[in-house]
């Protein structure tokens, strides 16, 4: 922790702070596109940081293959997430400037192209390093024709029983009309030729997304679905001659539009019908593999609706997210060693009363770190307590993405059972998983349970709950604000952090927010939480204000934030402002950043990097040194513009010794990484260490971090 100094003087946020023009002594424009990286090829950067992951040849091979398919799926979402933005607003304003100079035109090409760049480097890694690397483990993947005869036999039979009476031939005639191809799917395209008139057709053949891809013939050796099917075209169009085959793949823009200001009570049944409709959205790209007749093309090019810029030519195979299914293969000499049991909070260990549960939270903050803690003896325990108490009158709960066996859920279901007032707060537009929240929304419902819904034009991001307990010396409250979102299942693959704790002035502001998202009123009065869009922009850059001043009265000033991305340009400019009046800025990004760091003259005091490994940094903090006195803010929100202005977000203050140091130590062991980190420098990474030293997941794993101050964080300097 930094050293006791003189207390500093309290922050005045309702002082006028200093203007950005006061403070820019920059020779640049104020809106000079110098300053910003290009938010899309930043993130692509990100990408390619996994991507190395799959190269690096001390991860375990299984794991080096996980990352290859993490890689992969992330690009999948990059075309229908970024490329199907920028192709629709393109349509009215292509000349457009975003804040780094870029077009959206111009951008739009440079995407393209490096997608395709991308796309085409996680093919050979698979085809010239994965794959030969695990046929010397014996795990082989295998062509059909190679196969022996009883090989063959057997996967004939596989073929008739499981695989034939899914599939469904499809031809393209005056009768039949182009077929829908759904997004992400892989097809098989073939040219079929009738014998006696010598015409031919177009035909398709979808892969059936509910088998599994790799087929296993034998002991870890597999042959890949779609190959299995083109050994059997002859039972799927028999009489003709299949000409010559090749695969294609489409992927699809999963952007949901709804009109904002929609009656809340329509907005599940709104949500429903565009989640249906997502299907049939517009394509952003075709991946093709094998010869394309210029007549094909066209055809493909005129029903999806594309430009040639938009077809992907790959060697194959396409849908290289599907490895999944060959890395969770159980080999644990080719994967990362089992996690351990989860440490379980020493507050929480020796707790089997449930009074004694919530009184170990009198005067007493909890900071859990998953998934080094575990999720379900801290997080999933508040609540399954909360439902079980006699003395809980209710209960009031966020949700934005959590799993389809929610623990959390089916607790706050059984204490609607029991009596108790329960809220819940169900985000309808998290993407991509709209229908799982729809499924809960209506089960909690269904148990009696006040279920409210978002404004679509501002997502309820905030990870918050609170229990409202009756006790001896009064009603109490009981606050849970997280990182990360209520999901048991991500809870053990991402690292976040959660305060669980019975401060009645955070617990008065939780109660505060609740009723404003389920209520109606103008705005939110919220004196120790920083809530977005109410006061999380303004609380944030007062204290980096502050930090300025005390850097120009010679004092040491310091800020540390740790964020998955660094989107918003009016804060990316303001750090650029602080590191210039000599606060020391050290930034821990994930992914997009849009500065520019260790630029001479413009960020020598400025340092980013990026923590890549085997789990993936989820948690947001905010330190600041403030002259002797820090502050640590935690939440769910990113340095973007949606999580500043559009979305409903909460930071909290940690205010208590214990847990302060802990994510002190925290930070300070990132920073000094190594062996997972990457260090930007203006507008290239670099890998800090290539050495086989452990990094700090496996290091937090080792010790846990169940003690409020583990040995191997105390060492840091």
């Amino acid at each position: 922790m930094i050293e006791d100094n003189p207390p500093a003087a309290p922050l005045d946020l309702t002082a006028e702070v200093p203007s950005v023009d006061d403070l820019w002594a920059l020779p640049l424009a104020e809106d000079a596109a110098e300053l910003y990286a290009n938010r899309e090829l930043s993130w692509l950067d990100f990408n390619d940081r996994v991507l190395d992951e799959a190269d690096d040849p001390r991860n375990p091979l299984l794991e080096r293959v996980r990352f290859l398919a993490i890689t992969s799926s992330n690009l999948d979402e990059f075309y229908a997430k970024r490329i199907a933005w920028l192709k629709q607003a393109m349509r009215t304003s292509p000349n457009r400037r975003t804040v780094d100079g870029m077009t959206l035109a111009e951008q739009h090409d440079a995407l393209l192209r490096r997608c395709a760049d991308t796309r085409r480097g996680i093919e050979r890694r698979w085809r010239e390093v994965l794959a030969p690397a695990l046929a010397e483990q014996g795990i082989l993947v295998v062509a059909h024709h190679s196969l022996g005869a009883a090989e063959r036999l057997r996967l004939e039979h596989y073929f008739m029983t499981a695989v034939y009476p899914v599939l469904t031939p499809l031809v393209v005639d005056p009768s039949h009309p182009f077929p829908f191809i759904s997004a992400s799917s892989v097809s098989l395209a073939l040219r079929i030729r009738d014998p006696r008139t010598g015409q031919e057709r177009f035909g398709r053949v979808k892969v059936p997304q509910n088998r599994p891809r790799f087929v296993e013939v034998a002991n870890q050796r597999f042959v890949m679905l779609e190959d299995l099917i083109a050994a059997h075209l002859h039972v799927l169009f028999p009489g003709v001659e299949i000409v010559e085959h090749s695969m294609l793949r489409v992927l699809r823009s999963i952007e949901i539009e709804t009109a904002s200001g929609e009656a809340a009570e329509d907005l599940l049944d709104l949500v429903e019908r565009e989640v249906r409709r997502r299907r049939l959205a517009e394509a952003v790209c075709l991946e093709v593999t094998g010869p394309q007749t210029a007549d094909r093309e066209e055809l493909m090019l005129e029903e999806l609706n594309l430009d040639p810029d938009d077809i992907v030519v790959c060697e194959g195979p396409l849908g290289l997210a599907d490895l999944h299914q060959i890395a969770n293969l159980a080999i644990p000499a080719l994967s990362f060693p089992a996690i351990s049991a989860p440490a379980v909070p020493p507050a929480f260990a020796n707790i089997t009363d449930r009074a004694a549960f919530f009184s170990a939270l009198h005067g007493e903050d909890i900071l859990v770190h998953h998934p080094y803690e575990s999720f379900d003896a801290s997080v999933v325990r508040f609540f399954q307590e909360a439902a079980r108490d006699p003395a809980v009158l209710a209960i009031k709960h966020t949700t934005y993405r959590t799993s389809p066996d929610s623990p959390i859920l089916r607790a706050l279901i059984e204490a609607s059972t029991r009596g108790k007032q329960v809220a819940v707060l169900v985000e309808l537009m998290a993407r991509m998983d709209e229908e799982n929240n729809i499924d809960w929304a209506r089960r909690l419902e269904e148990a009696g349970i006040h279920v409210a819904y978002g404004d679509p034009g501002r997502k309820i991001h905030s990870k918050i709950s609170l229990v409202v307990r009756e006790e001896p010396a009064g009603v109490m409250l009981y606050g849970h604000i997280g990182t990360g979102n209520y999901n048991s299942r991500t809870a053990r693959v991402y690292t976040d952090l959660g305060l669980i704790t019975a401060d009645p002035e955070i617990c008065g502001d939780l109660l505060r927010v609740f009723n404003y998202l389920t209520g109606f009123s103008n705005g939110l009065d919220a004196t120790e939480l920083l809530v977005a869009p109410e006061s999380l922009r303004s609380g944030l850059e007062a204290r980096l204000h502050r930090e300025i001043e005390h850097a120009r009265a010679g004092r040491p000033a310091h800020v540390i934030f740790k964020m998955n991305a660094l989107e918003d340009s009016e804060f990316t400019r303001l750090l650029y402002i602080a590191g210039r009046a000599g606060v020391r800025v050290d930034l821990i990004i994930r992914g997009i950043s849009r500065l520019r760091p260790a630029v001479p003259g413009l960020s020598d005091n400025i340092r980013v990097i990026s923590v890549i490994g085997r789990f993936l940094e989820h948690s947001r903090v905010y330190y600041f040194a403030n002259d002797g006195e820090p502050e640590y803010f935690i939440g769910s929100a990113d340095l973007m513009k949606r999580n500043l202005d559009e979305r409903i977000e909460v930071l909290t203050p940690v205010r208590q010794p214990a847990p302060q140091a802990r994510l002190d130590a925290l930070l300070r062991m990132l920073l000094a990484e190594r062996r997972q980190a990457w260090e930007l420098h203006d507008r290239s990474w670099s890998r800090l260490s290539t050495t086989a030293e452990p990094g700090i997941h496996e290091r937090l794993m080792a010790v846990g971090s169940g003690s409020d101050a583990p040995p191997s964080l105390d060492r840091v300097p």
